[in-house]
């Protein structure tokens, strides 16, 4: 310290050099939380849906029909969605549309054109569906997942049941032709007035 208390030249050094350390340790913090904010918007477009997942979809909304896939009628507070991200029975709370369609959705319906990452919220009014909703960039995050029979493996015991039936030969019953006085007997059983009709 006494080198530096005598030298004005010394001084000026030290302080440049404990500026630019400054300034390059401030420069690698913002470089950083910048590398982590890309990441958790990666994260959110490529993460697998799973129980307090945030992820980012595409919203819209739809108006019409009277009846969902799992064959509950339509209303407000129903989603539809890709039933391999979002299978039917899921509930997510959608954040990023605005107040008015903020809020916690059931994943009740799918369709055709809802396909990958993309959710379709259901409205009563067509004008407000098509017109002031529009497609939107939606924050979502899954509360509960939903059941997808696909995704589900067989049982233990399913796999040995069904081999065991399909090494069984059907077994056919044997036909036997009726003989005239068999059928005389059934249509006369039939014309009596006690007989099954």
């Amino acid at each position: 310290m006494m080198l530096l208390s005598h030298s004005l030249g010394r001084k000026i050094v030290a302080t440049g050099t404990a500026a630019v350390a400054f300034a390059f340790l401030y420069e690698s913090t913002i470089l950083d939380s910048r590398y982590a904010a890309r990441q958790a918007e990666l994260r959110e477009s490529t993460a697998t849906p799973a129980p307090g997942a945030r992820l980012r979809f595409t919203a819209t909304a739809y108006c019409r029909g009277t009846t969902t896939t799992s064959g509950v009628n339509v209303r407000n507070g129903i989603a539809a969605a890709d039933p391999d991200l979002l299978p039917v029975g899921s509930v997510i709370q959608v954040d990023r549309l605005g107040d008015r369609y903020n809020g916690i959705y059931t994943v009740m319906d799918t369709g055709p054109a809802v396909q990958g990452r993309h959710i379709d919220i259901y409205m009563w009014n067509c004008d407000e569906a098509r017109y002031e909703f529009g497609k939107r960039t939606a924050g979502l995050t899954v509360l509960r997942l939903g059941w997808n029979p696909r995704a589900s493996n067989p049982s233990l015991v399913d796999r040995l049941f069904r081999r065991r039936e399909a090494a069984q030969p059907l077994e056919a019953a044997p036909v036997t032709p009726a003989s005239d006085a068999d059928s005389s007997v059934k249509e006369s059983a039939q014309k009596a007035p006690g007989g099954t009709n």
